[in-house]
């Protein structure tokens, strides 16, 4: 009778371990810490994103499998339309991330399913905004540390050029600029002094007028969905800011690309 005692409690206690176990590890495809952030199983995130953007972003905070719906070749990504295939990718991710502005979010959200987890990404290189999104994403994802370490690169890439950008200023004093709403960062980026913003919505005879008086050396119109020359015989150089980074989804050269153009334009070499 004493050995069937002893057998029993072994067997309890065999049985508790398990389930511990089994409790620890979870029944789904990942598990959730106290912060929210989900770690899927393997410790790597799955990562869908609507454009090569939400890609960098994602990259940034540490993600390695990510795939990108809008293919890099389309010039405007909000008129492209996705197909079957894209809309089943999103059905296998652990994250999906869009941007509001994006016509084809319904889409995307309605083909995410009960699985993947839906971010709306806050698509914005003011370099503030870039750094939040990034620690946001790498806290949602666990690779906050990856995170850190990329917004410690990203901080010093950013700080070298704007001082470079800054050193070409015509006279030493700070230009003054008309921006694109998308592309007032590289305004900021440069230290230049912003006297209007137009867009995203073609310039009106009123605005011409308005921003004309304002006298800017500089247009610095969003390359992406532009709509010709902005200021016609206000004497204002434009130029071209890319803000989609390219298929390798590294977003340093966004900035190291408009830093080039700003310096070109102020007159640097």
């Amino acid at each position: 009778m004493a050995r069937t005692r002893v057998r029993l409690a072994s067997l309890l206690a065999l049985t508790a371990a398990l389930t511990a176990l089994v409790t620890g590890c979870g029944s789904g495809d990942g598990s959730t810490s106290k912060d929210g952030a989900t770690t899927p199983r393997g410790g790597k995130p799955v990562v869908v994103v609507t454009t090569t953007w939400e890609g960098a972003f994602a990259k940034a905070a540490g993600a390695e499998d990510v795939k990108v719906i809008v293919p890099q070749s389309v010039h405007h990504a909000p008129d492209y339309d996705p197909k079957p295939s894209d809309l089943a990718a999103v059905g296998k991710a652990d994250f999906v991330l869009y941007a509001p502005f994006e016509p084809y979010a319904a889409k995307i959200k309605e083909a995410a399913g009960s699985k993947a987890k839906l971010v709306e990404v806050d698509l914005d290189n003011d370099a503030d905004r870039v750094k939040a999104e990034v620690a946001k994403l790498g806290a949602l994802f666990g690779t906050g540390e990856s995170a850190a370490k990329w917004t410690a690169s990203f901080d010093a890439e950013y700080a070298k050029l704007s001082k470079d950008v800054q050193g070409s200023w015509p006279g030493g004093k700070s230009p003054a600029v008309v921006s694109q709403v998308f592309t007032a960062w590289s305004a900021k980026l440069a230290g230049a002094t912003a006297v209007g913003t137009y867009g995203p919505e073609a310039v009106t005879p009123g605005q011409l007028a308005e921003l004309s008086a304002k006298k800017p050396s500089l247009v610095l119109d969003n390359a992406h969905m532009s709509t010709g020359t902005v200021l016609p015989d206000s004497g204002a150089r434009q130029i071209e800011i890319v803000n989609y980074p390219g298929a390798d989804l590294d977003l340093l050269p966004v900035y190291r690309n408009a830093a080039a153009e700003l310096k070109k334009a102020m007159g640097g070499s």
